[in-house]
Formats: structure tokens, sequence, C-alpha cells
């Protein structure tokens, strides 16, 4: 497993895109693992380690976007990104519990 390099296409679910909330959940993510992962659209690649750079995708609701994973812990860091935007990032979650939590 040294340096493997594995890529896979994800999606946006999350309503509001990729803004600074996911991003900073996809940087405290990628900065778990050892291996470069690298987050790209329309050929253009950006560092999942910064925020800023993750940013500048403008990564709306729907946008495809391929994750490159290569490094000793590739298989792991690629489930784990692959994660959150499966899951939204759980904002669908959080704007239930917001909405709820106004209600006493």
């Amino acid at each position: 497993m040294s340096n493997e390099s594995l890529n896979t296409t994800v999606k946006v679910l999350n309503q509001q895109g990729l803004h600074a909330r996911p991003a900073d959940l996809l940087v405290r993510t990628a900065s778990q693992f050892a291996s470069q992962i690298q987050i790209g659209k329309n050929g253009e690649w950006v560092d999942a380690r910064s925020i800023l750079s993750l940013l500048t995708l403008g990564a709306a609701q729907g946008t495809d976007l391929v994750v490159e994973v290569k490094g000793s812990d590739s298989s792991e860091a690629l489930k784990a990104i692959e994660a959150l935007f499966a899951q939204g990032f759980n904002e669908n979650d959080e704007t239930v519990e917001a909405n709820t939590s106004f209600d006493a």
C-alpha cells in the first residue's frame, strides 16, 4: 500500500454547496491523513488541506468533484472524504435541529 493512488468522483449534495463550514470539515478530515489529497473540478486541482483553495472551486449543489488521493493511507482517506460528501456534510440534520430548537 505504499503510495497507492486512488480517485473517485463525488457529488456536492448539501443545499448551499461547498461553503466555509463543509470546506472546514473537509480540511479537518484531510489533515488526519498522511496522504496527499487533491480535489478537482474542470481541470482545476486544489489541495484538500487548504480551505481558501477549496472555496475557489465554487462547488454548488449538484457539482461533481474528482477526489485524488496518493499515499500510504489513501484507501482510508478516500473513504472518509467520500463519507463527508455522501452525508451532505451533515447539514440537513443541523437545519432540522436549528428549526426545532426555537419552538420553546
